[in-house]
């Protein structure tokens, strides 16, 4: 059995796949990279099994029809045999020396006596043209190379929360979660570093700069007015994100209190899509929005209403939203996202 799956969904990936594979491979025979072409109509596929042929132990090549980035998440989950499990998108790549790190932990602590679920590390946003590239770490917010639980997170800031970059997720906790990512929707992997939360009981956080997060192209989908077309798939998201919290039993204050902050953001940036996309159609489809987490759950609601974000972002009429614009901005330039 591999230590560490890699799942690397690809669709008309042919410019940077190679260069994503290439530092993969660095992580040897203990890795299994897992190729999933999207349904390409590029050179992908031809990439992909060029790989498998000359690593053939490492690298498996999976064709599917397109079914999205979502799909491609489950198609990896489906087929990985490691231990461990990670997701790594064809446009970004990983350190070497970060990487050697991880795998050494991994091995550390897959001999030890306690079970780990979610193993932690940096990322680094790699922002097209930025000369000095921000660093996503947590080094004042989790215990460094410890063990511990949601209890001990004590505060974790604003912009400060757990994107699929920084995961590492036991395999087999994964597929206990029964997570099934939608299809033909962007934005998935926010449920991916949600919904399985509430099985992680022991995490574990190293302290290295792991995960290259390439940030820039006019088509990603991050790119505002991208966000902005496809804000259907962003509330889809949010919605499905609203029903993991609802239906989950809270046992420990410290899950309930990150998983309330990290929706808190993500309804906040489907608000300011919202208002940015200046239309009457979408004003309507935030109050849609605001009223399918009050039916869901009315505590939840009043929560995110109250919540600091909340409050900024539904302040009323025109220089309300103005209002709202301009924080949403000063918060790009604190964290770095977008």
């Amino acid at each position: 059995m591999k230590l560490l799956s890699i799942a690397v969904p690809s669709y008309n990936s042919e410019s940077y796949l190679e260069h994503c594979i290439e530092s993969l491979l660095v992580g040897g025979e203990e890795v299994e990279i897992l190729i999933v072409n999207d349904g390409s109509t590029d050179r992908t596929a031809e990439i992909a099994d060029a790989y498998q042929e000359k690593y053939p132990t490492i690298v498996r090549a999976i064709h599917q029809e397109n079914g999205g980035h979502g799909e491609a998440v489950n198609a990896g989950i489906r087929n990985a045999s490691g231990l461990y499990f990670k997701v790594v998108d064809s446009d970004d790549w990983v350190d070497a020396e970060s990487y050697r790190k991880i795998l050494e932990t991994l091995e550390k602590l897959i001999r030890g006596p306690k079970t780990l679920d979610l193993l932690i590390s940096n990322y680094v946003y790699d922002k097209q043209g930025a000369t000095r590239k921000k660093v996503m770490q947590y080094r004042h917010c989790f215990p460094i190379e410890e063990f511990f639980g949601w209890e001990k997170i004590h505060h974790l800031p604003k912009g400060k929360y757990l994107l699929m970059h920084s995961l590492i997720y036991r395999t087999e906790l994964l597929r206990e979660s029964k997570m099934e990512l939608p299809k033909h929707t962007f934005y998935v992997d926010n449920l991916f570093a949600f919904e399985p939360l509430p099985l992680v009981q022991n995490m574990y956080y190293v302290d290295v700069n792991f995960y290259h997060y390439f940030i820039g192209r006019d088509d990603q989908s991050v790119n505002e007015a991208v966000m902005i077309r496809r804000i259907d798939q962003q509330l889809t998201v949010n919605r499905l994100m609203v029903d993991v919290y609802t239906k989950t039993k809270f046992t420990n204050k410290g899950l309930r209190k990150y998983m309330f902050s990290y929706l808190d953001i993500i309804t906040t940036v489907s608000s300011i899509m919202l208002i940015r996309a200046k239309t009457d159609e979408a004003l309507e489809k935030k109050k849609e929005l605001l009223q399918y987490i009050k039916k869901q759950n009315f505590g939840l609601y009043r929560q995110l209403r109250h919540s600091l974000f909340g409050r900024v972002m539904n302040l009323p009429g025109r220089g309300g939203r103005k209002m709202s614009v301009l924080a949403y901005k000063i918060s790009q330039k604190l964290y770095g996202f977008n």
